[in-house]
This record gives C-alpha cells, structure tokens and sequence, in this order.
C-alpha cells in the first residue's frame, strides 16, 4: 500500500503541478479579462435569471433553473465538507483563500463553459439536447480537434468513478460509521439501490431528484453553519486574518497540525476548490447543455452561480467554522475535522454534518452520472449507457472499501487529466464567448429578460 501511495503521490504531482495550476487561474482571469467581468458584476441579474429560470424558456430538455440544480447536485458533496476540511489540515487556514480565489476566476471559467455547450450543443437520437466540452470542441474547432474531444469524453467517463463516485461513497461511509455506527457494507448496499433508482430514470428524474433535494439540503446546511459562526462571532475576524495571513507565509506545527509551506497552501487549495466546485473540469456544462433557454449567455450567467454558491458560500461556511472553532489545529481530518467543529457548538453537530455529507454525496453521484453517460455516448453511442450504469452502480462499493488517501489521490489526478482538454478547448473558443457576451449585452435582450 505504501508503494502504491508513493506512485500516486507523484503522478499526482506531475498532473497537479504549477503548469496545470498556473493554467487554470490563468484561464479564469483571461477569461474574466475578455468578458470585461461580467461574471462578477452580473451577479444579481444572474439570480434574477435564476428565478425566473424555473420555467422553460426555448429548446431544451431541462428548465435553467433544473440544469443549475442537476449541476450543483454533482458540485455540492464532500468536496465542501471533506475536502476543505482535507486542504486545510495539509495547507493550513491560508488554502481557504487560495480556494476563494480559484472561484472567483473561475466563475468567468464556468460561466464560458456554459456559454459554449449551449452554442454549440446536438441533439441525440432520442431529440434531447446534449453538450459539452466533447462538443464545443467538435462543432466550435473543428475536424482537426476531434482527437481532443475523445480525449475528453474519454478522461470524463473515467473521471467520473473518482470525483463523482468512489469518493463520495467512501466518505458516506466514513461518516455513517464514525456518527452512527453504520457497517459500511450496509452503506454500500443501500447506496446501490438508492443510485440505481435514480439513474435509471434518465435526464429527467435526476433533475426531478436535484430540483427538490439540492436547494433544501443547502440552505439547512448553511443554517448549520451560521449558527456555528455566531457562537464564535467574537473569533471571526482573527480567522479572516489568519486565513490571509496563511495564504502567503509558512504556517507553523501546532497542535496535531504539521505545518504547511505556501506552495502546499496554494496546491491544496486551488486543488480542493477545483475539486468541490468543478470550474474548468469541464462538468458543469454537459448538464447546462440541456438547458431550455433562448439564449447561450443566459444560461451562462446562471451557470456562473454554480460556482459562487458552491465555494464562496458553502465552502466558506465550512471552513470558517473549522477555523474559528480551533479543531484545525487538531488531531481529526477529513469529515471528522468538519463533524468536530460543528459539534463544538452544535447538540449532535457531528450527526448533523453526517447526514449533510450523506446528501451531498448521493446527489453527486446521480449528479456524476449523468457527466459520465454523456462521455460515454459520446464515445460509443447510446446502446453503451446500459453497460455504464451498472458500472457506475457497482463501483460504489468499491469507493466504499478502499482507504481515503488512495480514493482522493486518485480523484486528485482524474480531474487534472479532464481538465487540460477542457482548458485548451475554452481559450481557443474564448473569442466567440467574448463575442456572443458583447452581442446580448449590447442587445435589448437585458431589458427585454426584465420584462418576462
């Protein structure tokens, strides 16, 4: 195990260096850049376009506001419980700014994703509307391209057993049995069944799922939170301060913390915001492709939220709750630091951030799903969704099984490996997401949008 540990480390390591870093936050502010920062002042008219996004508005299979919900299900899981709890314990308080700003470029990152699988999405044999990097790479660059786009589908459909399964099923695990005790075979067993039920359903009961689950399980997680902050009010701004701080000098062993350098601080979080909010991973837009609406920039500025939501929001209240409460400087990690925090002021708190991460991470894995057939009819066509979805399903109790470092180093490279197509694919086509963003806006279509 230690050998295979070492191996993963340092393919991690190549995968997850500075040029794949650099590359990202780069990205995000070229694009952030080209769009003039739509991403950040649109925010309100985004919300707005979110509400009024319930109902269908033009050609598609989903409502706006379902195909947001079907993304945050896959977004919003144990990246925002775990996984910040994971790169503050290895990068210290400082790798919550590093992740405040990988979302904040990377708002413009998911805002042209979305933009560019509306654009340039198909509709499959069966009429409904799919999309996604393999297709804005296909229709937007060309013949030339399609290497790029397999390579895509390809590290997406395996991607997908990492990030949106195995993880997630293992810390479920984790969780149920530290709280309440549960066998984790019993867990993988009801696991299964619940997934199946689900996926089987297609498209449409998975954004049934997400439309009523995803916003009742957010907002009750964040009531959470907030009243962990308030009791520690009087803390909150040192943490802001040590969080800065951090961010951009050595933090020192103390506690059962071992300390951390800048660059690990920057690594994990960069690594773990990509990680919990999926911007530049190239996800995101295979459920906005199915969006119904009139308009690519519409349904990106609500994609944008996705990322806003996720990260500076959740992930905040997450990790200031582990800072101000002090358990980040403890002996627990992963779920446990998260459940330890919460439980400082919270009766049961423990309990409550276990059912909160048994949520989030059933809804990321029908929410993964659904990426994952999209790669795989892609690659093969649609008579290979059958063969993906009892995989997908026996997988889970594999995640279950294997110890937490090989699960997330595991996930750690998949998502780098589907990544880099991506990226390349978004700064070649940055120009017609800047252009299709100076036409809507330059249009009536914002005036007219605050009529409807």
């Amino acid at each position: 195990m230690e050998l295979l540990l070492s191996v993963l480390n340092t393919v991690s390591g190549w995968v997850w260096g500075v040029p794949t870093l650099a590359l990202i936050l780069l990205v995000g502010i070229w694009l952030t850049v080209i769009i003039r920062g739509v991403s950040i002042t649109r925010i309100p008219f985004a919300f707005v376009q979110l509400i009024r996004g319930r109902s269908a508005n033009g050609e598609g299979t989903v409502a706006p506001f379902s195909a947001l919900m079907m993304s945050l299900s896959a977004t919003i899981g144990t990246g925002n419980i775990a996984g910040v709890a994971t790169a503050i314990g290895l990068g210290g308080p400082g790798a919550l700014f590093w992740m405040w700003c990988s979302a904040l470029f990377g708002m413009a990152t998911k805002y042209a994703e979305a933009v560019c699988a509306v654009h340039y999405r198909e509709k499959n044999a069966e009429g409904k509307h799919v999309g996604g990097p393999m297709y804005y790479i296909k229709n937007g660059l060309g013949k030339r391209w399609l290497w790029l786009a397999a390579c895509f589908a390809f590290f997406g459909s395996i991607a997908g057993f990492g990030i949106g399964n195995m993880v997630q099923a293992n810390s479920v695990a984790d969780s149920l049995a530290d709280a309440f005790g549960v066998n984790r075979v019993i867990t993988a067993f009801v696991l299964m069944i619940l997934v199946g039920a689900v996926i089987w359903g297609g498209v449409t009961r998975i954004a049934t799922v997400a439309k009523k689950l995803v916003p009742l399980m957010a907002l009750s997680y964040l009531v959470a939170g907030v009243i962990v902050l308030g009791a520690n009010f009087a803390e909150i701004p040192a943490a802001i301060a040590l969080v800065f701080k951090s961010a951009f000098s050595p933090v020192a062993a103390q506690g059962g913390f071992a300390g951390a350098a800048v660059a690990l601080a920057i690594e994990k979080g960069i690594a773990r915001g990509v990680f919990s909010n999926e911007a530049g991973l190239g996800s995101a837009p295979i459920a906005h492709a199915a969006a119904a609406t009139d308009s690519p920039v519409r349904q990106g500025t609500i994609a944008m939220l996705g990322t806003f939501i996720d990260t500076l929001i959740v992930c905040s209240i997450t990790g200031l709750a582990i800072i101000v409460s002090g358990v980040w400087a403890g002996t627990e990690q992963g779920a446990a630091m998260s459940q330890a925090a919460f439980n400082s002021v919270l009766p049961y708190g423990d309990k409550i951030v276990s059912v909160a991460l048994v949520l989030f991470a059933f809804t990321t894995i029908i929410g993964w799903s659904y990426y994952g057939e999209r790669c795989v009819e892609y690659l093969f066509g649609r008579g290979a969704i059958r063969v993906f979805r009892y995989a997908w399903v026996m997988a889970i109790p594999v995640g279950v099984m294997l110890k937490l470092e090989v699960v997330w180093i595991i996930a750690d490279i998949l998502n780098g490996l589907m990544a880099l197509p991506n990226l390349v694919a978004l700064l070649l086509l940055s120009g017609v997401v800047a252009k299709l963003t100076r036409e809507f806006y330059a249009s009536n279509k914002v005036e007219k949008a605050a009529d409807k």
